[in-house]
């Protein structure tokens, strides 16, 4: 495994010079994007005025003398779409593997593949019914003992509504978006512990508690105060809830989130541990508008893979204190 020192040395001696043979045509995909756009707008800008001067005359006609600039655009744009999947492609091979099989050349990678749709309900994070399910980047593989699989996803719901003219209007709205995990944690569970970001208390303090109300069993309450003020606990048996949050692992998932600040949702379900951080953005996603040769989106993505090692060492995982039943 590369350490972070090195991962510099990694950058120059192969990645950045992988990143400028990328960067013609990514240079190409934004000329596409842009022309193909303007383009159609200036369509649409000639179209609007040419159709009111000639109003009652011919209506086809403002179009028919305009229509080559769409078709153009359009071609554009298709051709642009093709160069952007390629461009995607070999930013995904060449650059990300490199940075997976950096941090530890057994891992799996599969761009175009993520977690199952199965494995996402298996962990019980999101009872959200899902419209639609997306996502890309997955990783699986081993770390010491401990297996694991990890992928970026995003999961939403639709909602339709009618408006005075009974027009339909679809919105789409997001349940879940970000790294997706989940991992060995070696001991058969029979209840259901979740844990979940603290929104209550840290809105309405000491009073928030009893409001704190969860179809996902009793609120659990511990002793750190400081994993309290940050998470929410809740378990189907809360004397086993309690035996997987011991002080070590209370204080290891203070200190993820510090190093995050992101939301976290967990679950200890069966025998897995399952674990969602929340982003607001593409994770792995080559640049268009802007170099995509910059040492610091390198470390951005490095520093994400590297949450599955975190997550098993900070939840001592691979220290297999206890057997599975």
């Amino acid at each position: 495994m590369i350490e972070r020192n090195d991962l510099e040395t990694l950058y120059n001696s192969e990645l950045k010079d992988k990143l400028q043979g990328l960067e013609g045509i990514r240079k190409k995909v934004k000329r596409g994007q842009v022309f193909g756009i303007l383009l159609l707008v200036l369509t649409f800008l000639l179209f609007v005025p040419a159709a009111a001067l000639l109003e009652g005359y011919n209506e086809a006609l403002p179009f028919i003398s305009i229509a080559p600039l769409a078709i153009i655009g359009i071609v554009i744009l298709v051709r642009t779409f093709k160069n952007k999947k390629i461009y995607r492609n070999r930013f995904k091979d060449e650059v990300v593997r490199e940075i997976v099989k950096a941090i530890d050349p057994t891992w799996e990678y599969n761009h175009d593949q993520c977690i199952t749709s199965s494995e996402y309900r298996s962990s019980d994070l999101f009872r959200q019914s899902v419209d639609r399910y997306r996502g890309d980047d997955l990783i699986s593989g081993k770390i010491d003992k401990t297996d694991f699989r990890c992928s970026e996803l995003h999961t939403e719901y639709k909602t339709v509504t009618t408006d005075k003219d009974g027009k339909r209007k679809e919105t789409w709205h997001t349940i879940f978006k970000g790294l997706f995990f989940h991992a060995d944690f070696n001991k058969e569970i029979k209840g259901k512990t979740y844990i979940e970001p603290d929104t209550a208390e840290r809105l309405f303090g000491k009073f928030g508690q009893s409001l704190q109300m969860s179809s996902k069993g009793k609120l659990v309450k511990l002793e750190n105060l400081e994993f309290e003020k940050i998470f929410a606990v809740f378990g189907t048996d809360q004397t086993e809830a309690r035996y997987i949050l011991t002080p070590t692992i209370m204080e290891a998932l203070v200190n993820i989130y510090k190093k995050y600040k992101r939301k976290m949702h967990l679950s200890f379900i069966g025998s897995r541990v399952y674990v969602a951080i929340s982003f607001n953005k593409n994770l792995f996603e080559p640049k268009v508008f802007s170099s995509g040769v910059k040492f610091k989106d390198i470390e951005f993505m490095y520093n994400l893979f590297e949450i599955n090692q975190i997550i098993i060492q900070e939840l001592n995982l691979n220290t297999r204190i206890w057997t599975k039943e």
